[in-house]
């Protein structure tokens, strides 16, 4: 599926099965809300936190990609509403990043 695409799904789905979009603001929370539990995972799994006892790391496992694909959703639901093609700004913003950043990354010491 491309970037298009998944905007044009997640627009139908809000529009038949979720009724409406939340309003913008409300999404904004609900995608920190998101981000949130991506990084309490992140920081179990790969960071030094350990799990509290009822939580297991199995199951932090196969939660975290559902995490980030709703991280995905909202943020396909904020541009959906505020009309970004995600596409064609990810594109644009990969290019500025090439340019900007060509010789940066390769000449940073703490990267070698």
């Amino acid at each position: 599926m491309t970037i298009k695409e998944a905007q044009a799904t997640v627009d139908e789905w809000i529009n038949t099965i979720g009724v409406k979009y939340y309003h913008e603001l409300t999404n904004m929370a609900i995608l920190v809300e998101e981000v949130g539990e991506v990084a309490r995972l992140m920081s179990r799994l790969y960071g030094e936190q350990s799990f509290k006892t009822k939580e297991k790391e199995f199951s932090a496992r196969t939660d975290l990609p559902d995490e980030m694909a709703d991280v995905l959703f909202v943020l396909i639901c904020l541009a959906n509403q505020t009309g970004v093609d995600l596409e064609e700004a990810l594109r644009k913003n990969l290019e500025k990043k090439t340019t900007r950043d060509r010789e940066r990354h390769a000449n940073n010491e703490k990267l070698k």
